[in-house]
């Protein structure tokens, strides 16, 4: 009985499976649907176009331009700005031109530079703009006229013809310009729009998108929405209200408001006891008093405030873009480079970034006695010569390549074969045939190319051939099958194979992925092509193939939380539209992470201008390339792992400059405030100025050091930050104040507390050797600091240990000679006793980091800082190891089962193979 059903179930015909395209569709409110019902050949009058130019605005996106002044004035702003413009005016009102002068010009030095070096802002709604039909044939008052694309309003009857720039958002009416039927569906590229690799067929009833182009055939369609209303409307309107602040910028003003707190408690503190102090030396406070002592504690606040951090870290992101820049990476916004190393995700376009965005050939189905070199040729022989469809191009591409013969082939001139006739491509036979003459064979065949239900038609059935189309389709391979007349016949037809199309992966894609997932950073395709076809390019990328549609994004029973979690264990997402991609990354940022996205399309705009690094492929559209922060000239996406490593190298740089900077402050500070109200002991203003400055300026060369490059996205770690530099800060001060009682108590130098700079009672030696002390120690410091690890792991460049070195060396020379109303003369044996003291205590510095390096944990932070806040996160994180864990089980589990399932099939479809007939 089990053999009859078998034998009935064979004699079933195969049937061909038909695989709905998933279209973006919307639903138009009533009083929108109402203004549709335009006569076609008859459209509207000039006072129904009047009367919805007033309802709806123009056919165009608006623009807000942003005030250039009020633009470049924004860059005056963040705490330490802040710092920096309160001295700016302090130095003004005390009369201290020199101080003036140079806080004023590094105000507008930083200024101009994130000025000149940032994004403009209008820059993605221009090329957006630019994408737009600018002119439009449309029927009005009852006749065909052209008007400007500008003009097109809801209900405007337009006409759609081969090449054309779809205007605005229309829907399709059927109809030809004339009135009559049209035979043949559009073909529309809407590639650059939803990012669908195929050209798209739309037929009446269908919405045709604004900026979208017709690939094939001519209709009428009614406008139904227009200017921002449309499709690529909102897309341009994401773009618009996407202007968040930039995660360096977050990290800047995080640590600029920690300086400026302890800067001011304590400068003000310093500053009511010296007025105190002044006021018991005389009996009246005079202004000049005042005065003298608001320059004093200017000057150490000038000293303290990092006036170089924004320049020391913008010169070594710009020597980074020069790196890149050399890789054909071109970085648009600096401090993109800084955020690219912490981009933990990958968010990426499919179609024209991880694939090539143009049909190619693929591995074709064959009969038996037939080769792939059969099948291409015999496709080449019943293909249109100057087709520019671009299913005909891939066919014509691929026999070129992969047949000897046909290689210097133009048209349907073939050595050894003439064809006799041609029959092109006909929309109601769905296919292509030729007669050719055979010189070698001496007779003539007939070949057909075309649609795999028509060929399998015309060779009488053919049930395996079937499953093999199916089966292509399911993977969403576009096919297309061939055919060729039995020799001696005109009549009788064989199969010869089919053609499976698809766009295929850029050939560093795959390479690419890999080793960004080695780096810890996750890819994701997020694409508007089909679910199926996006699976199966997954696969081929080494990809896993948990790939989602745009309803999961969509669910009104989720909340964001959920939303969330799911794009953050999904491996992509297909069918999505512009704003899918937008919450995508939007989703993830809420997550904490860093997001990273790539893209070509104008589809791909807003999610590109929304990421914290938004990178355009090469040959992207002008939508694209101007919402990115970073631009690949290059094709393929290989570039982006140098972008990843040589930014994590920069990452390095500045972190260890701000680790040193923020430790030079805190001791800085702390051992100021100290001395001051303890010991009523000051330092030579010029003295603190010069610290400042010399050393700010060795520090530049911090751009061009060697860098240990993080095997993990990099993260700032404000909380760990600031503590080691409180702690190295500490133990600076404490050696600072060791030097001062062992040169006062053991040596007998007096500490002058309390003289005046011009009293002539000062010794003054013993403000040299604090400020050689001062100088050094903090500075050899960023030694310790470029690095987690211990600092022999990774020695410094010869550049950089140079310039330290003579900055240092300098500062020893004129201490032990002495300069005149600068330094004292402490002779040699304190020089160089100062020097090796201070190279040799970075060594103990180096220890204490790598101590609290290796003991910092979150966990060790809620101990030790035990919120609420902190404790719930803490515990979500362990539940979330734990499900992770399990899920990974799991999933390793139906592996396994999945693949033994897979062999066993394979076992018994092998044996049935073999069973005889």
């Amino acid at each position: 009985m089990g053999e009859k059903a078998h034998e009935k179930k064979d004699d079933k015909e195969a049937q061909f499976e038909d695989h709905e395209h998933v279209e973006v569709s919307e639903e138009l409110p009533p009083e929108l649907e109402a203004l549709m019902q335009t006569e076609p050949l008859k459209g509207l009058s000039e006072a129904e176009v009047a009367e919805r130019t007033a309802r709806f605005g123009k056919n165009e996106i608006s623009e807000k331009k942003t005030n250039p002044l009020l633009k470049f004035l924004s860059y005056f702003t963040g705490a330490i700005a802040y710092l920096i413009e309160l001295a700016f005016i302090l130095s003004g009102v005390v009369e201290d031109w020199i101080d003036f002068g140079i806080i004023g010009g590094l105000l507008v030095i930083n200024a101009l530079i994130g000025f000149i070096e940032e994004s403009k802002a209008d820059a993605a709604l221009d090329a957006l703009k630019n994408t737009l039909a600018l002119k439009s044939r449309v029927f009005r008052d009852g006749r065909l006229q052209e008007i400007e694309s500008s003009e097109l309003v809801p209900g405007d009857i337009v006409a759609v013809r081969l090449g054309d720039i779809i205007p605005a958002d229309a829907r399709l009416l059927g109809i030809s310009v004339d009135g009559s039927d049209v035979e043949v569906n559009l073909q529309v590229d809407q590639s650059a729009l939803t990012g669908e690799s195929l050209p798209v067929e739309k037929k009446r009833g269908d919405t045709i998108y604004s900026s979208s182009i017709c690939k094939q055939g001519q209709m009428l369609a009614v406008v139904t929405k227009t200017g921002a209303n449309t499709f690529i409307g909102r897309a341009a309107n994401l773009i618009s209200i996407t202007n968040e602040q930039g995660h360096f910028q977050k990290i800047v003003n995080q640590i600029g408001n920690f300086l400026v707190v302890i800067t001011l408690t304590m400068v003000v503190i310093i500053f009511i006891y010296l007025l105190l102090r002044r006021k018991n030396e005389v009996d009246h406070l005079s202004k000049t008093d005042v005065f003298d002592v608001l320059r004093d504690v200017l000057v150490l606040t000038v000293a303290a405030i990092p006036v170089g951090l924004p320049t020391v870290m913008s010169v070594t992101m710009a020597v980074g873009a020069k790196q890149l820049a050399a890789k054909q990476v071109i970085v648009k916004r600096l401090t993109a480079v800084e955020e690219m190393a912490s981009v933990s995700v990958l968010c990426s376009d499919k179609t024209g970034t991880l694939t090539l965005n143009k049909l190619t050939f693929d591995e074709p189905y064959l009969k038996p006695g037939f080769t792939k070199e059969d099948l291409l040729l015999y496709s080449y022989l019943a293909s249109e010569p100057g087709a520019n469809d671009p299913i005909e191009m891939a066919v014509r591409t691929a026999a070129k390549r992969d047949v000897p013969l046909l290689a210097d082939c133009t048209g349907h001139t073939i050595p050894g074969f003439k064809v006799a006739s041609f029959v092109p491509f006909n929309p109601a036979t769905k296919l292509t045939q030729a007669t050719v003459v055979d010189h070698h064979a001496g007779e003539s065949f007939r070949v057909a190319k075309g649609a795999p239900q028509v060929i399998v038609k015309l060779v009488g059935g053919d049930d395996e051939a079937t499953h093999a189309v199916n089966l292509l389709a399911r993977r969403g391979l576009r096919a297309l099958g061939v055919a060729r007349t039995v020799p001696g016949t005109l009549d009788s037809w064989q199969l010869i194979g089919m053609i499976s199309l698809l766009d295929p992966p850029r050939p560093d894609s795959a390479e690419t992925i890999r080793r960004c997932e080695e780096m810890g950073v996750v890819v994701k395709m997020v694409t508007g092509d089909q679910l199926i076809i996006a699976k199966e390019v997954a696969g081929r990328l080494g990809m896993s193939r948990a790939i989602l549609d745009a309803n999961s994004l969509t669910d009104p029973d989720a909340t964001d939380a959920q939303l969330a979690d799911r794009c953050l264990h999904a491996d992509g997402f297909a069918q999505v539209i512009p704003e899918h991609k937008y919450r995508v990354v939007e989703l993830l940022q809420s997550k904490g992470l860093l997001v990273g996205m790539t893209g070509d399309g104008v589809n791909d705009a807003p999610a590109l201008k929304k990421a914290n690094v938004g990178i355009a492929v090469h040959d992207c559209t002008d939508a694209a390339r101007s919402a990115a922060d970073i631009v690949l000239l290059a094709p393929g996406l290989s570039t982006i792992v140098d972008g990843v490593l040589t930014s994590r190298a920069i990452f390095q740089r500045m972190r260890s400059y701000a680790l040193y900077r923020i430790t030079s402050t805190v001791h800085f500070l702390i051992f100021f405030f100290i001395i001051t109200l303890a010991f009523r002991w000051q330092m030579k203003a010029i003295l603190l100025i010069f610290i400042a400055v010399l050393n700010d300026a060795a520090t530049l060369v911090i751009s061009v050091d060697n860098a240990q490059i993080s095997r993990r996205p990099d993260k700032w770690r404000i909380g760990q930050l600031i503590t080691l530099s409180v702690i190295l800060g500490c133990f600076l001060t404490a050696l600072s104040f060791a030097v001062f009682f062992v040169a006062r108590d053991v040596f007998n130098i007096p500490d002058d507390a309390g003289k005046q700079s011009e009293d002539d009672t000062k010794d003054g030696r013993m403000e040299t050797i604090i400020y050689l002390n001062v100088s050094s120690a903090p500075h050899f410091t960023i030694f310790s600091t470029r690095l987690a690890g211990f600092f022999w792991e990774n020695l410094p460049s010869l550049t950089f240990t140079a310039a330290i070195l003579a900055t240092q060396v300098f500062a020893m020379f004129i201490s032990i000679f002495g300069i005149n109303n600068l330094t004292t003369a402490i002779g040699g044996g304190w020089g160089v006793s100062l020097l090796a003291i201070s190279l040799a205590y970075f060594v103990v510095l180096d220890a204490v980091k790598v101590f609290v390096f290796r003991i910092w944990s979150f966990e060790l932070t809620v101990k030790l800082w035990p919120t609420r806040a902190r404790k719930e996160r803490l515990r979500h994180k362990k539940e979330r190891l734990i499900i992770d864990e399990r899920v990974r089980l799991n999933v390793a589990r139906i592996r396994a089962v999945s693949k033994a399932i897979y062999a066993a099939n394979a076992f018994a479809k092998a044996g049935r193979r073999e069973l005889p007939r």
